[in-house]
């Protein structure tokens, strides 16, 4: 058997020159983030990720403020190293979310799920933390530019959880050659070193990684959610379907099991009670929308992988076994260096 090949000190050396931009923006050895998955990024993964030399961040989802400071101040606990924490949007207590962060000293903001309003942008910045934006497209990213974004991400629809309609690979070729006035970090399918050196060749500063560390030994996920994930491939992992344009599903990317099939059926049932008149219009879309509620923890906390949302972006195809968070991390920087190497000498 053929024993692997480390990469020569010069490949790394011209990998860091690469991640210097983006390493240096979170204070990190390299320039990786982890994507933030609600009940998967909580304080061991984060703090395990920032341990290993990458930048980890706290998903806070639908944390009230106290939960947050809780986790935050876990963390903190855990690793000495800049983490981040995701707060979204649409949340009630934005503003107050922000000031737990700023309270805490977290280093880094990363607003979610949408244009964040422009006073709790502001309130972070001026608070002293960096404040990082999700761009689906190029409008959009010249002007959270303009708003004050101190860096963006461009997630494509390879990505597990909400997504939006456009690939990585087109959203880059779209946005990195236009955006260079903040550091921009790629997300979206991402599961091996050599993409993310790829995209940095393309003006990306780095990379967002969230389904290759959901076997990462320090992350809580039940052992039935990673054992779906390592079973999964990347044409398991496909976005939720909708049946009637009248009834818009945001959609999500997860590995189908019996919830996804129930789904259907229950979107096919309140729309034939919505035709009989036995439903509104808004009883029929809330009724639709509340099939997941909860869907999520069920998965990664309970374990009912059959019932539960198993959210995955395509890259879970490329999970193959529970590793410690810093042998994964190793292991992504090590391919990338592999690449450049056989690239040979830059002239």
């Amino acid at each position: 058997m053929d024993v692997p090949v480390s990469p020569p000190e010069a490949a790394f050396a011209q990998l860091d020159r690469l991640m210097a931009r983006g390493a240096a923006f979170f204070g990190s050895r390299y320039a990786l983030l982890g994507g933030a998955m609600s009940w998967v990024s909580e304080r061991n993964l984060v703090a395990a990720l920032s341990n290993a030399g990458a930048f980890g961040v706290i998903a806070c989802g639908a944390m009230e403020p106290p939960r947050l400071a809780v986790e935050i101040a876990g963390t903190q606990a855990l690793t000495s190293r800049p983490f981040g924490v995701n707060l979204i949007t649409m949340h009630p207590r934005l503003e107050q979310l922000v000031d737990v962060c700023l309270e805490a000293k977290v280093s880094h903001i990363v607003f979610a799920g949408g244009i964040p309003p422009g006073a709790a942008l502001k309130r972070a910045k001026e608070g002293g933390a960096k404040v990082v934006c999700f761009a689906p497209a190029l409008a959009l990213a010249k002007k959270l530019v303009r708003s004050g974004a101190d860096a963006l991400v461009i997630e494509g629809s390879e990505a597990g959880g909400h997504i939006g309609p456009v690939s990585l690979n087109v959203l880059a070729q779209e946005i990195l050659p236009h955006i260079t006035e903040v550091p921009v970090f790629v997300a979206g399918g991402i599961g091996r070193g050599e993409a993310i050196l790829s995209y940095m060749e393309m003006g990306a500063a780095g990379a967002q990684i969230g389904t290759r560390f959901v076997c990462a030994t320090e992350c809580v996920a039940h052992p039935n959610f990673k054992r779906a994930f390592i079973r999964g491939a990347a044409r398991d992992a496909l976005p939720t379907v909708q049946l009637d344009e009248r009834f818009p599903v945001i959609p999500v990317r997860a590995l189908q099991n019996g919830g996804t099939k129930r789904f259907m059926e229950h979107q096919a049932t309140v729309l034939a009670r919505f035709q009989a008149g036995e439903l509104s219009k808004e009883e029929a879309q809330l009724d639709i929308e509340h099939f997941w509620a909860g869907a999520l923890r069920r998965a990664v906390v309970d374990g009912d992988v059959e019932n539960g949302s198993l959210m995955a972006g395509q890259s879970v195809g490329m999970v193959t076994r529970e590793q410690p968070a810093a042998e994964i991390v190793a292991e992504l920087m090590e391919q990338a260096a592999a690449a450049l190497a056989l690239r040979g000498p830059r002239r």
